[in-house]
């Protein structure tokens, strides 16, 4: 028998915001900007890929929770986005863009700053291990095994 729900319960059902997957046109117009790093080629080859897809391919791992082999392709080669993450960790990029991300946000939703959490991270276990690794200790000798003096048997 299906009873009518409350409508405190009722306004919690509705329908969330799309999960964002890729960066749209007008927030990659602030991100371009900052996430552009012009460094000289060191050697003809291949032209630099599109900072764009490499950022969507980070939001895709982020999102995901996946590891780095399992990336589409179409976010192009998991070592190039792993370098291109790198490259904008070390230049501080990554660190402007996600402030500018924060303040996007806050204009558009609000961020309430009064409740500030931190992230962990939850790292599997090694199969099989007990506790920390201990040192193994040096097996001793073999023990002497000698005949035994007793008859084994009695008549």
């Amino acid at each position: 028998m299906d009873t009518p729900l409350p409508a405190a319960a009722a306004a919690t059902t509705e329908k969330d915001d799309p999960t964002i997957w890729r960066v749209d046109d007008a927030l990659w117009a602030l991100l371009e900007p900052v996430l552009r790093v012009d460094k000289p080629r060191k050697k003809p080859g291949r032209p630099r890929r599109d900072d764009r897809a490499i950022f969507d391919g980070l939001i895709w791992l982020t999102r995901t929770g996946a590891q780095w082999s399992q990336l589409p392709r179409e976010f192009g080669p998991k070592s190039t986005v792993h370098e291109r993450f790198g490259e904008w960790v070390e230049t501080g990029a990554l660190e402007r863009a996600w402030a500018i991300l924060l303040r996007a946000y806050d204009g558009a939703l609000g961020l309430d700053w009064s409740w500030p959490a931190a992230d962990g991270c939850i790292v599997k276990a090694p199969f099989g291990k007990k506790g920390a690794l201990a040192r193994r200790r040096p097996r001793g000798g073999t023990r002497r095994i000698a005949a035994n003096p007793a008859p084994s048997a009695t008549c």
